[in-house]
């Protein structure tokens, strides 16, 4: 039996100095003008829609699989990081994990939702697993082998075999902003038609990549340019969009003004009507830019670091509050030893099963 935080002290003790702010905070945008998740969120959102049959029944997989079945909230496990980051630094802190089957046990272990990973992860343990927990096959990456070492998102895998090995759903980067963008949305685009007519859903990991973006701040963390990845990430019909968590507001500005050019489009009252500098308000951009919370909004947990669990959790209440739909948690949970990753995926989700965390 599952337990899970039922009083908001348990999250406050986590949260510490933050937790009033955090908990009490009353958003700038009304949550009225959001569609928010709950167990009919496919019903609600998916059947008016024009994704067919299989489509609504493997999101309905994903959203009715682990501790958070039938809450309209996603907890995922991610583990493209062997090619993203290298396997051995992605892995070495905990070996186990270069056997692809341990990926899954972690993530069937800790009550997930589904687990996100390479072709090659879920085509080797598929036929053991494809029934027992919902499968993401991240169709494209971006390798650290080439020399010098370059950044742009390419096709391993099409749709064709995801649905062949069972996969629920397709995912893909698309680094927003960068030179390569216009070739990844018409490489994406193109994979997402193709994965909706075979019946699997689409998630858009929707990144921000360009060295304009580094200045005072990072703004690859802004509110405002990552809002505007997750509406051309919806535009290409993503199902559910992960994004970073924002940080920051005011890209368009600062890139113009280090650059000493015009770039992009923005409107003042972005910043006066719809958005503060609080980190809920931030993230409900984010959600207000995928078509008000209709495609489900996941943050990405973060790079693994001393203060996980506090972080997690931080993250979890920022994501629920602001209206999204969840966290998807890769290094901070398998650089760990396998029960501590297991407790860290039940801390995020425990967030979310709590009825003392509610929507800002």
């Amino acid at each position: 039996m599952t337990t899970t935080l039922k009083e908001a002290s348990s999250i406050e003790s986590v949260l510490g100095k933050e937790a009033e702010d955090l908990l009490n905070y009353k958003a700038k945008v009304s949550k009225d003008l959001l569609h928010l998740p709950g167990p009919d969120f496919v019903d609600r959102i998916w059947t008016s829609s024009d994704r067919n049959p299989q489509v609504l029944r493997n999101l309905q997989q994903l959203y009715s699989t682990g501790r958070l079945a039938n809450t309209g909230y996603l907890s995922i496990l991610p583990v493209d990081q062997g090619i993203e980051h290298s396997a051995g630094a992605s892995f070495a802190p905990n070996p186990i994990y270069f056997d692809p089957e341990n990926i899954v046990k972690l993530a069937i272990a800790a009550g997930c939702n589904a687990v996100a990973t390479t072709l090659g992860v879920l085509g080797i343990v598929s036929r053991k697993y494809a029934h027992k927990i919902p499968f993401i096959v991240k169709l494209n990456h971006n390798e650290l082998l080439t020399f010098p070492n370059q950044f742009d998102q390419v096709l391993f895998a099409d749709p064709e075999q995801a649905w062949n090995l069972g996969a629920a759903a397709v995912g893909a980067t698309i680094y927003f902003g960068s030179e390569q963008s216009t070739r990844q949305i018409q490489e994406i685009s193109k994979a997402f038609k193709r994965a909706h007519e075979l019946g699997l859903a689409t998630i858009l990991w929707c990144y921000l990549r360009n060295n304009a973006f580094k200045q005072d701040k990072d703004y690859h963390l802004a509110a405002d340019l990552t809002g505007q990845a997750n509406h051309l990430g919806v535009t290409i019909e993503a199902d559910i969009i992960k994004q970073k968590l924002p940080e920051t507001n005011n890209g368009y500005s600062a890139v113009a003004k280090a650059t000493g050019e015009s770039y992009g489009k923005t409107n003042e009252r972005v910043y006066t009507d719809l958005t503060t500098d609080h980190p809920i308000d931030l993230t409900r951009y984010q959600v207000l830019n995928c078509y008000n919370g209709r495609a489900g909004l996941i943050n990405s947990g973060g790079a693994s670091g001393k203060n996980d669990f506090a972080e997690a959790v931080r993250t979890a209440v920022i994501n629920k509050r602001a209206g999204g739909t969840g966290l998807i948690s890769g290094r901070k949970t398998f650089q760990r030893p396998f029960e501590e990753g297991v407790k860290l995926f039940h801390a995020i989700q425990d967030v979310y099963l709590s009825p003392d965390v509610t929507i800002a």
